[in-house]
């Protein structure tokens, strides 16, 4: 495999993204340590399976949107391997097959320590991996993405981390998980808005093609303030430390890309938007996390 076959893959999986799935194991494991408990294989497997499913769903929309008709010549946007003819649509497909199963086999191991509780968080994120475009309810395709991405990239992930560990359900993990959900699904909201005329076309109704724009801006700011407030709830009521408000640093991150979704229409500049919120989860992450180390 040459150089330009790796780098073709490696966009295919589109690295870019995968913040999604680090941000909540790396906020579940920082809670997990701060309240006294932490296991080194379970965090590391918890954090690998994460990534892979984020690759499998990646490349599942990729090969699905363009089986479907949505990614085509007029779509805008970072480019799909599929329809730009860069990698044929059964290896993608099959990509996508060897990234679900390996998350599997390390589900496996996490069944293992975390019980059936874990083992149904696993079977049902994997088919919601491939149902996110696949089949006659895909769940983007009917405006439950949004429903989707807050729910499993936030309280799911960083309850279900936390859970790997301890064998509990903590309340302030899955509150934690409220708020980084809350700035992961931004990103998804950013991305629709940018595609609503393409996908309108394609009949992909997405919550975006459905509320229209002026309602998605009103969602894209309602997630930031959520996800901006909960750390200041997870200090006033579950005793997180004071340094857990790092994270309201993350405003700073902010402005940007609110600026661009709030007064543009033009998918070449809503396009912008998407980096830059991905940088404010990013932030966002890291500065809670590290509060919750500190503290």
């Amino acid at each position: 495999m040459n150089g330009s076959v790796v780098l073709t893959w490696i966009e295919a999986i589109r690295p870019k993204t995968l913040i999604a799935s680090i941000a909540p194991v790396m906020i579940g494991v920082s809670l997990t340590i701060s309240d006294g408990f932490f296991d080194l294989y379970p965090s590391l497997a918890t954090l690998i399976a994460a990534v892979l499913i984020q690759i499998g769903t990646n490349l599942a929309n990729d090969y699905y949107d363009f089986v479907r008709g949505a990614d085509n010549k007029d779509r805008i946007g970072p480019r799909r391997v599929s329809q730009a003819g860069l990698i044929s649509p059964i290896k993608v497909k099959q990509a996508m097959i060897l990234s679900l199963a390996t998350a599997f086999l390390f589900g496996i191991y996490l069944v293992e320590v975390g019980g059936w509780v874990i083992a149904l968080i696993g079977l049902v994120s994997i088919l919601c991996a491939v149902g996110y475009t696949a089949g006659p309810f895909a769940l983007a395709y009917s405006g439950l993405g949004d429903i989707f991405v807050f729910t499993f990239f936030g309280p799911i992930a960083v309850g279900g981390t936390y859970w790997v560990q301890t064998n509990t359900l903590s309340i302030d993990a899955v509150l934690a998980g409220m708020g980084i959900g809350a700035l992961t699904t931004m990103i998804l909201v950013a991305n629709n808005m940018r595609d609503m005329d393409t996908d309108r076309v394609a009949g992909k109704n997405t919550l975006a093609v459905r509320m229209g724009l002026k309602s998605s801006r009103l969602e894209y700011v309602s997630l930031l303030i959520l996800g901006l407030v909960i750390p200041y709830i997870g200090v006033a009521e579950f005793d997180w430390p004071s340094t857990s408000l790092f994270s309201s640093l993350a405003f700073l991150f902010a402005v940007s890309p609110t600026r661009i979704i709030l007064h543009s229409s033009d998918p070449q500049i809503l396009m912008l938007a998407l980096p830059r919120t991905a940088r404010l989860v990013g932030f966002y992450a890291f500065s809670l996390s590290l509060g919750l180390l500190v503290g």
